[in-house]
């Protein structure tokens, strides 16, 4: 399957902003299909690291579907937090997936730590696991990550997730602030998939 030219690819998420994103990176002479074509909802995500859950997602959607997964898995860890939230990031949002809920946990959390933090560089990183299965036939699994910081208040209606707070190393201003396609040039998902491009 790995030297076969991929040309129909499912993408193993429910999440419509990571849904656009991968899009936007993707070959356009590949078709898409999307899991809500499918009905399919996700599975339980267990594994202990980003790279585990990647492949649990683009295992069991191949595997329900027949089609080539292309799923990921990707977080915030913050160095103050103990790389915190890390794969717990969209659980920190709660039963519904808030990320005003998970954000509003990170200064909780921050706060708790150390009152002074804001006056702190609070580093952190976006991470991201892309893997590409095929039934149970693992093509390609990557890992991309981006330094960054925590910004001391949410700023920008852009992006999803965790954008709002985080500001890239070298940047002045967070993923929400950034339009989509400045973002999608730089960030975790766009190293991850600077890896796995030679496998579509």
């Amino acid at each position: 399957m790995s030297k076969q030219k991929i040309n129909k690819l499912l993408i193993g998420t429910n999440n419509k902003g990571k849904l656009r994103e991968i899009r936007s990176l993707l070959p356009k002479s590949i078709k898409i299909h999307s899991t809500s074509e499918f009905n399919l909802k996700s599975p339980v995500e267990n594994g202990k690291t980003f790279k585990e859950n990647s492949l649990i997602k683009s295992k069991y959607f191949s595997k329900k579907t027949g089609l080539v997964c292309l799923a990921d898995d990707s977080g915030l860890e913050i160095d103050f937090l103990d790389k915190k939230p890390g794969i717990y990031s969209s659980r920190w949002g709660g039963r519904d997936l808030d990320f005003n809920k998970a954000i509003k946990r990170v200064y909780r959390e921050l706060n708790k730590k150390d009152e002074g933090w804001k006056k702190k560089k609070i580093k952190a990183r976006f991470i991201c696991a892309l893997s590409i299965s095929h039934l149970d036939k693992t093509i390609a699994c990557v890992i991309g990550k981006i330094e960054g910081y925590i910004s001391i208040e949410p700023k920008g209606k852009n992006g999803f997730g965790y954008d709002p707070i985080f500001v890239p190393s070298n940047k002045t201003i967070t993923f929400g602030e950034m339009k989509p396609s400045q973002k999608y040039k730089m960030d975790h998902r766009y190293q991850a998939f600077k890896k796995i491009r030679k496998f579509l």
